[in-house]
């Protein structure tokens, strides 16, 4: 199995699958190999880049939230945040950080509150103002804290000791936003339970990325490459190395393995 980031691992800084990478995961399926991509984005955007790069089957979103069908459009598996614990983690969160704005993603949508400012262009139709994401009886797939006078590494470091136990917290390297899943949601634990399901062993499993979301995924892989590109932490953390994500750094990994 082959399980790969997409932003700033996989894709290019345009956000696009170069030429290079489609030919080497089309290598590697031909070889047997099932690529999976493990992301922070939400399905919805995750499909067209699917078909850009000629992947299908499952696909774990959300930061191991979500599991999502490809073909069919759906989501197959969901392991939201309950509402009891969000409410504390929030409540940490705006004691921590004062004037922190929260969104939530429901895994098809976004809610998210005045203070949330944060808007992805290709995600427009996806957000909707509410005055608290706490009353609008929705998953929380994912909750996101944005602070525009701290960076996500001190938005982390700040709140990460309060709340364990009540969820998990990471960041995928959008400045200020953290992404706060249910206890033991991960890219990993998903990863995990996917391969157990195909009977495929970690050790049977090649893995990229570049930020602190991915850590785990490159620990649990038999290989687990780093982007020249990553953030400190996940270069410090992993052995093997790969070019960057505009340097198809993926592809190259691929085709030393798959030819």
């Amino acid at each position: 199995m082959v399980a790969t980031d997409l932003d700033g691992t996989l894709l290019t800084s345009e956000g696009t699958v170069s030429a290079r990478t489609r030919r080497a995961l089309q290598s590697a399926r031909a070889a047997g190999a099932e690529i999976v991509f493990v992301t922070a984005r939400a399905p919805r955007g995750v499909r067209a880049i699917a078909e850009e790069a000629g992947v299908s089957g499952l696909a774990i979103c959300s930061n191991g939230a979500v599991v999502y069908d490809l073909a069919t459009d759906e989501i197959v598996e969901s392991h939201p945040l309950d509402a009891v614990p969000a409410r504390r983690v929030a409540a940490t969160l705006a004691e921590a950080l004062p004037g922190i704005g929260l969104a939530v993603e429901t895994g098809r949508n976004v809610l998210t509150e005045a203070a949330y400012t944060r808007r992805h262009a290709q995600d427009l139709a996806a957000y909707r103002e509410v005055v608290s994401v706490f009353e609008e009886n929705e998953p929380i797939v994912k909750l996101l804290a944005m602070s525009s006078a701290h960076t996500a590494d001190e938005m982390f470091t700040a709140v990460v000791a309060a709340i364990e136990g009540l969820a998990e917290v990471t960041h995928s390297g959008v400045e200020g936003l953290l992404e706060i899943s249910a206890p033991g949601v991960t890219k990993a634990g998903t990863l995990d339970r996917l391969c157990s399901r195909r009977g495929v062993t970690a050790e049977e499993v090649v893995a990229f990325g570049d930020m602190p979301n991915d850590l785990a995924v490159l620990a649990y892989a038999g290989a687990g490459y780093a982007m020249a590109n990553a953030h400190h932490l996940v270069l410090a953390a992993t052995e093997r190395r790969t070019l960057s994500n505009d340097e198809d750094g993926v592809a190259a990994v691929l085709e030393r393995l798959y030819g």
